[in-house]
């Protein structure tokens, strides 16, 4: 008898508990058992601290302006599991997902029985699938998330034709490295013999790394703001952010994109350069309009995403130091003069009392601390040293989201910020009310 989907979804769950164990020998072992799919589905491999979700959806779109089927591979999930896979923005059907938990069940149970390969994460579980949907689908082309860090994630296996790495900053530090230098080592790994690197705004201490990775790989690399830069121009009230393009097809003036933030614009600047490469390699003769067309329709959920505007909703998983600083600076800039409500929880994994800091600082803000339905959200019992004039702890998300909105004046902004799980949480919420 078939499992239903609940069933399916909760047996990948089942894996979890294994937790995050570097190294690619377990996806090998069943990728084997698969027909290695990996070796057969070309795939664009994107790494960063962050920005690595916006940049796959902005290449993504523009991929699709030239009809081809387009496979992505993100994570975590906003609104349903399935979206993790995706062909076209298409997250994978119900009965497909069926259809590989039951073929790999036994696969799984098998490798179980052996201590060198035994304990497949769900992490693991879902790049294999992932690939072996993208190859029964007959992708044009798969752009794969990395998960976390690069060189022993599990997604490493893929045969790159080109890869990038959006951002380094300070988190998973418990695995990465406690410096920039280490975990920019550790998202070169992706680098292959070869394949062209692209890079997006990163700090020269660890470009350097970078650098010197693609230099053994005898990988071209292409950094932003020396092999294509951009010109900021200004936000865009109804819209979202406006920028010229520099790369070696020339300029691209008034490039527009529906996402908030300076940042976005370093996103789909990588995902642009990406674009051209791809063109290049398979000799595409693409127009302007692909690359116009293709952000405009780019949607990334909880990145700087605006839900309402009246009062103005916006929700950010800005979940690690490196990601406050880049918010904070993005709200000082776009909404200077304003009132800022920010309901904020995180995971206790990450540095909390840093991400306060940081946007206690922001001018005219009002911080309300809280924890959600989550196995590692923080508590709050050990956060009471953060409350003050600027902060208030609240120990049920749904009341502080109705203690702002009252308090909300025409010109005020709300923004909802944290872990990508707490986000999810409250957007459900709020675009069901």
């Amino acid at each position: 008898m078939s499992l239903t989907i609940e069933e399916a979804i909760e047996w990948v769950h089942s894996r979890l508990p294994f937790g995050s164990r570097p190294g690619l020998d377990r996806v090998e072992a069943l990728l084997t058992r698969v027909g290695n799919p990996e070796e057969k589905v070309p795939t664009i491999h994107i790494a960063g601290t962050n920005g690595k979700g916006s940049t796959v959806t902005y290449l993504r779109c523009m991929l699709e302006e030239l009809g081809l089927k387009v496979g992505t591979f993100t994570s975590p999930y906003i609104e349903h599991f399935n979206e993790r896979i995706a062909i076209n923005g298409q997250g994978i059907p119900d009965h497909q997902i069926i259809h590989y938990v039951e073929k790999y069940q036994p696969l799984i149970k098998e490798m179980d029985q052996d201590t060198s390969v035994s304990g497949i994460t769900e992490f693991e579980t879902l790049t294999v699938m992932a690939l072996d949907y993208f190859l029964d689908k007959q992708v044009d082309i798969a752009v794969v998330e990395v998960g976390l860090g690069g060189l022993l994630d599990s997604t490493n296996i893929v045969k790159p034709i080109l890869t990038a790495i959006t951002t380094i900053g300070k988190d998973h530090t418990e695995i990465l490295g406690d410096t920039l230098e280490k975990i920019a080592f550790q998202k070169a790994g992706i680098i292959k013999e070869n394949i062209p690197v692209v890079t997006g705004n990163i700090e020269e201490s660890a470009l350097a790394v970078i650098e010197t990775e693609a230099h053994k790989k005898h990988s071209r690399i292409y950094r932003y703001n020396q092999d294509y830069k951009t010109d900021y121009l200004h936000p865009d009230k109804n819209w979202g952010e406006t920028f010229h393009f520099y790369g070696d097809a020339g300029k691209l003036p008034n490039i527009k994109i529906p996402l908030l933030g300076r940042h976005q614009i370093e996103n789909a600047a990588v995902a642009i350069e990406l674009f051209y490469l791809y063109c290049q390699l398979y000799q595409i003769n693409f127009r302007d309009r692909d690359v116009y067309n293709g952000l405009a329709k780019a949607q990334w959920p909880a990145r700087m995403e605006k839900i309402s505007d009246e009062p103005l909703i916006i929700l950010d998983g800005a979940h690690n130091d490196h990601a406050i600083r880049r918010l904070a600076d993005n709200l000082k800039k776009e909404f200077s003069g304003r009132e800022i409500h920010i309901l904020f929880s995180a995971l206790s994994t990450k540095n909390v009392d840093q991400m306060v800091s940081i946007l206690k600082k922001v001018p005219n803000v009002h911080l309300y601390l809280t924890t959600f339905d989550y196995p590692k959200a923080i508590d709050l019992t050990k956060m009471e040293h953060l409350e003050d004039t600027k902060t208030e702890i609240v120990s049920l998300w749904q009341f502080g989201l109705g203690e702002i909105l009252e308090k909300m004046s025409s010109d005020d902004v709300m923004l909802v910020t944290g872990s990508l799980y707490f986000v999810s949480q409250v957007r459900e919420l709020l675009l069901n009310l």
